[in-house]
């Protein structure tokens, strides 16, 4: 039997779909390390139509298996293939690289490896994770450097863009809407970080802070405010801060206080 299907069934206590053997080639090819076609291609060259490994829908149980196998058999990074992705995988940004191109800045992952080592513009960046308080304060304030979290979406091009700036000398801070989920995506955020302290990441966001807004214009909605897992103290605090106030509050409520905290903020740390 094959090892990736006998591991499926071991730890899934679930059958293997019927023409999960078919993807025994391409699971090796990875494991070799061999450069792959888009997914699509790996997909009919294995016999089966193009959408089966990019679209839920086409085989679900097969889709399924696909998923089980290439997160629990490789590690992150190890599949080298070519991408037709392009929407969805985007990193946008305003005033981090060092470019005469019109900002805000969109890279698709075709653009990812020359840019993981491009000049940067500034050594300081807050991300916001709505488009909309993005797209406002890149509006009023063009200079800021400002990076798009873009809601839940922690994509591969997006990750490396946020670590590798990093590890040359960047500085983030983080701001989202206080709410369950904004609060998961904040310390999903911070735990990408190799060299910055969650509670540096929440520098304009802290416990103090969203207690007294969350009095102050909180919203009730029992829904947006369960308690969900979270694992950087500060973040717990907050979380712990929204679940007990059965409260939340959306980005665009803080407009007037991000823009003093960031011009503060931005300051206070120039290099």
């Amino acid at each position: 039997m094959s090892s990736y299907i006998d591991a499926f069934e071991k730890v899934t206590g679930q059958p293997a779909p019927p023409e999960a053997g078919k993807l025994d080639q391409l699971f090796n090819q990875i494991r070799q390390g061999k450069t792959l076609p888009p997914r699509g291609q790996q997909a009919v060259a294995m016999g089966l139509t193009a959408h089966t490994l990019n679209d839920a829908r086409e085989d679900p149980a097969l889709f399924a298996y696909y998923r089980w196998v290439m997160t629990h058999c490789f590690k992150s990074g190890q599949v080298n293939e070519l991408t037709a992705r392009l929407i969805g995988m985007a990193f946008t940004s305003a005033n981090i690289f060092d470019t005469d191109l019109p900002q805000p800045l969109t890279l698709n992952p075709w653009q990812l490896t020359p840019m993981l080592d491009f000049p940067l513009k500034n050594k300081q960046a807050v991300v916001i994770e709505n488009n909309g308080v993005f797209a406002l304060l890149h509006q009023e304030h063009p200079d800021w450097p400002l990076i798009l979290q873009s809601g839940n979406d922690f994509n591969e091009v997006y990750v490396q863009l946020i670590q590798r700036p990093e590890a040359r000398g960047m500085r983030y801070v983080y701001l989202g809407d206080l709410d369950s989920a904004g609060i998961q995506m904040a310390d999903q955020f911070a735990r990408l970080l190799k060299q910055t302290s969650a509670e540096e990441v929440a520098a304009l966001q802290q416990p103090t802070d969203v207690r007294l807004w969350l009095a102050d214009l909180g919203k009730i909605d029992v829904r947006r405010t369960k308690q969900r897992k979270v694992v950087s103290p500060v973040y717990q605090a907050e979380m712990t801060t929204i679940a007990l106030f059965g409260k939340f509050i959306e980005q665009e409520q803080l407009m007037g206080v991000y823009e003093e905290r960031i011009a503060e903020w931005l300051e206070a740390t120039e290099v």
